[in-house]
């Protein structure tokens, strides 16, 4: 597909809802719409995995719970430089529009322009729709709005330490993956060289080693099983 391609114009928040059998009610004054939106994120599935035949993985929000402890951890040199709770903050959020726009990868030949503009749709709806009249808490619709523009730009070190995240967690599942159904996710190791900032490079070589040692088992095995 591609930015050149009409359907991608065609794409609205408002077209994806009409195809709900149960809409989020909007402009409520009660969050329990949004809590039920939050739903769709338990039950979508990261669609990386299901190339591989891994049908049953992990969904979006598997995926953002475990990046939110993650952040928890921040080795001590970065942990004393940035804002943890805000990280943690932004774990939970920066997926949340794929609760509407669906994991897109790479596969879907979708441009980086067209998705951007899909996630933002969705959390412009998010905060003005659905969380736009609810009072007090924590976290409003602006303030969910201003930590998505915040990720999605990437410049503040809170963003880059979370970038790195969820890169980071990508790895950890597709090693995970590997040991559990014996396959060969090499694909996805690229992923690996994009992260950033030192204190998670040395986590990223940690996972990588781990991987290697396994392939390293699972030759030697083969090899005694054939001798």
């Amino acid at each position: 597909m591609g930015s050149e391609n009409p359907s991608n114009a065609l794409w609205t928040t408002q077209s994806v809802l009409a195809t709900l059998p149960h809409p989020p009610e909007e402009n409520s004054a009660s969050p329990i719409p949004f809590f039920h939106l939050l739903e769709r994120l338990k039950t979508t599935k990261r669609e990386g995995w299901r190339r591989f035949g891994i049908n049953s993985g992990e969904s979006i929000s598997d995926h953002m719970y475990r990046m939110s402890v993650m952040t928890m951890l921040a080795p001590p040199s970065l942990a004393s430089r940035i804002n943890l709770p805000h990280c943690m903050k932004m774990a939970l959020i920066h997926d949340m529009a794929e609760s509407l726009v669906g994991d897109i990868t790479p596969v879907d030949r979708v441009d980086k322009s067209e998705k951007a503009r899909r996630e933002a749709d969705v959390m412009d709806y998010i905060a003005k729709n659905l969380l736009g009249g609810v009072p007090g808490g924590m976290l409003t619709g602006d303030e969910i709005l201003k930590v998505f523009r915040e990720y999605e730009d990437n410049e503040t070190l809170e963003a880059l330490f979370v970038h790195d995240v969820d890169k980071m967690e990508l790895l950890l599942q597709m090693v995970e993956y590997e040991r559990t159904h014996g396959l060969d996710l090499s694909e996805f190791c690229h992923v690996a060289g994009r992260i950033q900032l030192p204190e998670t490079k040395e986590w990223a070589a940690a996972v990588m080693q781990e991987r290697e040692t396994f392939w390293k088992k699972k030759a030697e095995e083969k090899k005694d099983a054939t001798a």
